[in-house]
């Protein structure tokens, strides 16, 4: 299948059932395959819906830069998305990031600074916060933990997915 763009690839992961998975007989367990993502994350279906709905309200315009804390798949996935839509996009890692995440973010097209002294994600959280109160017309934050954008992804698109299959 050819698709437009690499977003179009997002969703529609196979769903199998789990033969030999079940603990008792007459009970089907199914998985989602959700690393057939672009990505290989369900972390992409969850950027593309709170980047598009951040655009659909008017919170995200060409001008701003997305800005989130990030300690890998949810930042990955945000940079795919914004280097596909022309956005910038700004993380905010803390310390334990591994090399290959911040390589991954970077291929993507993103911009990358660490906390310092930031021992938890809460961390770079706050250090993004408080970029986002310093500069409100700046950056547009997603706030991955608080956007409701996020689990509705899910109701959305996974959910519908799984009860069409």
């Amino acid at each position: 299948m050819l698709y437009q763009d690499i977003l179009h690839a997002i969703g529609d992961t196979p769903l199998v059932r789990l033969e030999h998975s079940s603990p008792k007989p007459g009970v089907d367990i199914y998985a989602k395959l959700e690393g057939h993502n672009p990505t290989g994350s369900f972390k992409d279906r969850i950027a593309l819906h709170m980047i598009s709905a951040a655009e659909e309200s008017g919170e995200l315009t060409p001008d701003r830069t997305i800005l989130e804390a990030t300690s890998g798949n949810t930042g990955i996935s945000l940079a795919m998305v914004a280097r596909v839509k022309g956005y910038r996009l700004l993380c905010v890692l803390p310390d334990f990031v591994t090399p290959e995440r911040e390589q991954m973010l970077e291929a993507f097209g993103a911009e990358v600074v660490y906390a310092k002294g930031a021992g938890s994600t809460n961390d770079a959280i706050s250090m993004a916060q408080r970029m986002l109160e310093e500069e409100p017309d700046r950056y547009y934050m997603p706030d991955q933990f608080g956007n409701e954008a996020n689990p509705r992804a899910h109701y959305e698109t996974t959910g519908v997915e799984i009860l069409r299959d």
